[in-house]
């Protein structure tokens, strides 16, 4: 993926990793489409930071997916990047069945709805030159986070639903790649402070780096999400699922 001159649509950019994301590839020389839920909050970060233009999408709605698709598609036709950032991270308890409505939800918006923006965007993409399709899980999808276990099995998903469909997608021009952040200082999980978690500024600049100098990588990661993504090919699974564990 080159680092500037890309159209950029990212559902789930209205906090955290995802607004950080697209105000650095803002900055970047880049056309940045955000987009979330709801308008109102769409409207604050687009008149502080002009420029970045905005559309309102529900991933877990096929309907508001289809509209927002052919909005971008009708309003931004050059739109050559998608990022799938939308998701949420929620604790369960599997000592009862209590736990299922969060699953469920869960389910829905991370992995039923990267899908249906995939559904809604691989043809658009492949008719361009060059494109990117950039996916979202997370160290997680490697080492479960045990009070997050349906979390955890989403994002172990998308890894897998990634290296599927880049694949699939070797005959077109859509680059294929995964982001895969370690705890960070966001409020999901109202990490904001938590002492574990990467301060976001600081992932925002390691990401921002690692793709103007690595255009061609499958995964975009980060040093300090490497103990995770690596834990099971050098032993050291167990330990780090202990460690996670006790948080």
């Amino acid at each position: 993926m080159k680092i500037s001159g890309n159209t950029i649509f990212i559902p789930g950019a209205t906090s955290g990793i995802g607004l950080g994301l697209a105000l650095r590839l803002h900055a970047a020389r880049n056309k940045v489409i955000i987009a979330g839920r709801r308008e109102e909050q769409l409207r604050r970060i687009t008149a502080e930071h002009p420029g970045v233009e905005s559309v309102v999408i529900d991933t877990t709605d096929p309907a508001s997916v289809k509209k927002a698709a052919e909005t971008v598609q009708t309003r931004f036709p050059e739109t050559n990047v998608l990022i799938t950032m939308a998701g949420i991270m929620r604790p369960e308890d599997f000592h009862t069945g209590d736990f299922l409505g969060t699953a469920e939800a869960t389910v829905d918006t991370n992995l039923l709805g990267p899908l249906r923006l995939i559904a809604a965007f691989t043809e658009f993409l492949a008719a361009k030159p060059e494109a990117t399709l950039m996916t979202v899980s997370s160290g997680l999808a490697f080492v479960p986070l045990p009070l997050t276990p349906t979390y955890s099995a989403t994002k172990a998903a998308i890894h897998s639903l990634t290296s599927a469909l880049r694949v699939q997608l070797a005959d077109t021009g859509v680059q294929v790649i995964e982001l895969v952040p370690p705890a960070v200082r966001t409020a999901l999980m109202g990490q904001e402070n938590a002492e574990n978690a990467m301060p976001l500024e600081d992932y925002l600049s390691e990401v921002m780096t690692l793709l103007e100098t690595r255009p061609d990588a499958d995964e975009i990661l980060v040093e300090n999400v490497k103990l995770l993504r690596f834990a099971e090919a050098n032993g050291s699974y167990d330990e780090v699922l202990g460690l996670l564990s006790s948080h």
